[in-house]
This record gives C-alpha cells, sequence and structure tokens, in this order.
C-alpha cells in the first residue's frame, strides 16, 4: 500500500470530512470512531471493535496510517481509565487494563501486517538471498543447484522489471552480480505498495522460490555439523522419536536428562534460529538445574550483547556471576523492557549488591517509566535484604502511584522483617484497594507472629 499524492488525515479530520456529506446521492465515507469521553472496560472495547472494522476496510497505506491515529488515541483513553487493577498474587485474576493494552497491540501488529509489501522488501529479500550464496561454501551438487535457483529467479523477475537475461557465468561471483543487477534495476523501479501491487507480488514470489532454491541446495557444513554432532554422541539418546526434526527431538531428551553439555553443543553447531531458539528455552526450563560454569560463561556473553531472552535465563538460573553486569543495565531508562528483564532476574538471583541502584529506580521524579518502577519494588522483595524497607516505607507512604506502592507492599510482606511487616501494615485502610489488601495481609502476618513472640 502506499500514500499516494495524499497526506494522512488524522481521525478527527476524517470524523469532519464524513460529517460534512458530498452532494446528494453520493456515498460518504463513514465517520471515524470516537473516543468515549469517560471510558470504561465496555466502551474502550467498543471503540477497539470499530477500530477493527477500519483495519479490516483499509485499503490504502493512508486509511492505515489513519488506524494508527485512532490506536493512539486508543492507548491515551487506556492510561486515562480509571480501571480495576489485577491482584498480583492471583495469577488468574482479571486485568482489564492489560486486555485492553494487548488488543491494542494486536491490532498495531494487524496494521504492519496489512503495509506494504514495498519494493524495498523485494530488494531486501534478494540482498539476503547475494549474501547467502557469497557466504555460503556449497558442495559440487549445491554449486549446480544454487546457480539453477538464480538463473531461473532472474528470468521470473525480467516478466516485471528490466534487467538482463541472467548471469554471465556459474562462478559464485557471476550469481551475486546478477541477483545484484536485479535489486538494483528493482530500487530504480520506485514500485508503488498500492499501484503496483501486482508487481511486487510477483517478485516476492519469485524471491521466495529463490530461498527455497538455496535452502534445498547442498551445503558443506551442513554435511560437517551433523557427522560432528554423531561423532560426540548428540543422537545417542534418540530410541523411537517422533518429533522433527531430529535434533530437536534430541534436545528434548538432553533437557529431561540435564544434559547442559551436550544442549550448549547444539546451540554451537547448529546454525539456525529455530534451534536457537529451542536450545534458550531449553535453558530456561531447566534454571538452576542447566547452571554450570561453562552455561553461564554462554548466556552472560549474550546478556553482554543486552539480550533479554539470555538476562531472563540468568534469572532462572540464579547465577549470581551475572550480577555486576546486570547491575550495570539497572538505569538503562530509555530501555523499559531492559529494565524489566534486569530487574526481576537481579531479584531472582537474589543479588543484594543491586538493593541500592533499585531503590534509586523508585524515585517517582527520575528518569525511569511509571509502568517500570512497580518492577523494581517486587525485585527488592525477592532479593529480601532489610535495607530496602526503608526506601519501600517512603514509597509506600508518599508516592503517587497506587501501583507503585501495592509493589512496596508486597516488597515488604516478602522482606518479612517486623519492621517491614509494620510499614506495610500500616495502610491497610487505605482507599486504594490494591495498597489496602498488601497492608492487610501484612497486618495478617504481624498476628499470626504474636503468639510465637509471646510464648
Amino acid at each position: 500500500m502506499s500514500n499516494g499524492d495524499d497526506d494522512p488525515a488524522d481521525a478527527s479530520d476524517e470524523a469532519d470530512a464524513a460529517d460534512d456529506g458530498g452532494d446528494a446521492g453520493e456515498s460518504t465515507e463513514t465517520a471515524a470512531p470516537t473516543l468515549p469521553e469517560d471510558p470504561t472496560e465496555e466502551s474502550l472495547n467498543e471503540y477497539l471493535d470499530e477500530i477493527a472494522d477500519r483495519l479490516d476496510d483499509a485499503e490504502t497505506e493512508a486509511d492505515l496510517d489513519d488506524v494508527e491515529a485512532l490506536l493512539d488515541d486508543a492507548e491515551t483513553g487506556i492510561e486515562e481509565a480509571d480501571l480495576p487493577e489485577p491482584d498480583e498474587d492471583d495469577e488468574e485474576a482479571d486485568d482489564p487494563r492489560g486486555d485492553l493494552e494487548d488488543r491494542v497491540a494486536e491490532l498495531r501488529d494487524g496494521v504492519e501486517d496489512a503495509r506494504g509489501p514495498y519494493g524495498e522488501d523485494v530488494v531486501e529479500a534478494i540482498e539476503s538471498a547475494a549474501g547467502t550464496v557469497e557466504d555460503t561454501e556449497w558442495t559440487e551438487d549445491g554449486h549446480d543447484d544454487v546457480a539453477a535457483a538464480v538463473a531461473s529467479f532472474v528470468d521470473a523477475a525480467a516478466e516485471t522489471v528490466e534487467v538482463d537475461a541472467g548471469p554471465d557465468g556459474d562462478d559464485i561471483p557471476d550469481l551475486v552480480a546478477a541477483l545484484d543487477d536485479v535489486a538494483a534495476a528493482i530500487a530504480d523501479a520506485d514500485l508503488d505498495a498500492d499501484d503496483d501491487a501486482d508487481d511486487i507480488a510477483a517478485l516476492l514470489e519469485a524471491t521466495d522460490e529463490l530461498e527455497t532454491g538455496l535452502d534445498d541446495a547442498e551445503e558443506w557444513d551442513d554435511l560437517e555439523t551433523h557427522e560432528q554432532l554423531r561423532a560426540q554422541g548428540y543422537y545417542d539418546v534418540l530410541g523411537h522419536y517422533k518429533d522433527y526434526p531430529v535434533e530437536w527431538a534430541a534436545l528434548k531428551e538432553h533437557e529431561a536428562q540435564g544434559n547442559v553439555d551436550m544442549i550448549l553443543l547444539a546451540l554451537d553447531s547448529l546454525q539456525s534460529d529455530f534451534m536457537e531458539r529451542h536450545c534458550l528455552e531449553a535453558f530456561e526450563r531447566m534454571g538452576k538445574r542447566g547452571k554450570t560454569e561453562a552455561s553461564v560463561e554462554e548466556i552472560l556473553g549474550r546478556a553482554e550483547k543486552r539480550d533479554r531472552p539470555a538476562i531472563r535465563i540468568l534469572g532462572k538460573m540464579a547465577a549470581e556471576e551475572a550480577t555486576d553486569t546486570l547491575v550495570e543495565y539497572v538505569p538503562e531508562d530509555s530501555n523499559p523492557q531492559l529494565q524489566k528483564a534486569v530487574f526481576k532476574a537481579l531479584g531472582e538471583i537474589g543479588a543484594s549488591e543491586a538493593v541500592q541502584p533499585l531503590a534509586n529506580q523508585l524515585d517517582p521524579d527520575g528518569d525511569t517509566e511509571d509502568l517500570v518502577r512497580p518492577h523494581a519494588a517486587r525485585a527488592l522483595g525477592l532479593i529480601g535484604d532489610a535495607r530496602a524497607v526503608d526506601p519501600l516505607a517512603d514509597v509506600l507512604e508518599d508516592d503517587p502511584s497506587d501501583d507503585v506502592r501495592a509493589a512496596a507492599g508486597w516488597a515488604l510482606r516478602q522482606i518479612g522483617t517486623r519492621e517491614a511487616l509494620e510499614a506495610a501494615a500500616e495502610h491497610a485502610d487505605e482507599h486504594s484497594f490494591i495498597v489496602s489488601t498488601e497492608g492487610e495481609k501484612a497486618r495478617r502476618a504481624l498476628d499470626e507472629t504474636e503468639p510465637a513472640a509471646t510464648a
């Protein structure tokens, strides 16, 4: 899709245009949805239903820009709406705000899926294929298959854009040059996502066939990797198995048996996103059971590149060795998602060195987002260090955010000292339900310890 010559109209302009109507007997565009003045869960869901209908009807890039503007309004409405908050101790509790935010995220994904495809997408796919051709060590049969795939692709592309008839030869540089020529021709054609949609679709189909041909072509590394894994006993755990590919089936057995070295071998040897993801997920499920010096070194190396899955794994492993690295990321307020992963990991590790850096993130006047600060409080609760009692009590007393205050109350209960419980219990009669709930639980915990103290 494309914007064409028109600037995208915002939602309110579009609604005004619809109200103005047109000549008698002419159809007018449906008015844009209007954000409810006093948003509730029901009215916001109805608003999102209307946006979803508008997304389904979108035909141009401008239409999708209008949907994006409406989703921006929806996010504002959700932030400002007075919606009930879930009980953090009840994993199955309803979370209206979270559900609405998930719907907005899903609709945004739908907008992105509906955009394009663009000529740039074709060029990017061709450049990726050219890199594969150039960087891969092919067997003799594989080289022939690659040459045939490239020649077939150039012929298919020539039906849409003006390119040479085919590669000048079968050598790898000739094949790469032929792909580069096609990419340049497509870039020069300046294809429009709306007007040239059929041409772009045909070119993408041709690039898909090229990628399939390259995937099917035989590589030396494939043979050597499988032989290496077989020699090191990676497949020895397999008897009768149903899962495919066999590497994944073997990985599951190694996870079940706690064979950390074999999972590391697969992670290092099998160069595919599929196996990398499943190896990392295996370590995350194994948690402390997957912690060895070698596995921590491997995962920590990834975490040092700010890789969030790796950071989550280090938390599940309770890898104290990662503390210094993770503490460095605590103040990175420009990356809230990274902060959330880091805070939780430090809490699961029980990193006492992180108490003060995490306490600093509780400051409502600081740069840390309000949606992130509760995670800092909960991390302090998981660490359980009594030094966090005073900063958490201060937050519970004065913070403007009930979410942060409730998280501070929860954290004080986790620390569990008498001082911590008393600080939380003082707020048992709060007007805020989520804060008073934590206070009530703290008060009950104090009552339960009273007989033991007097015995």
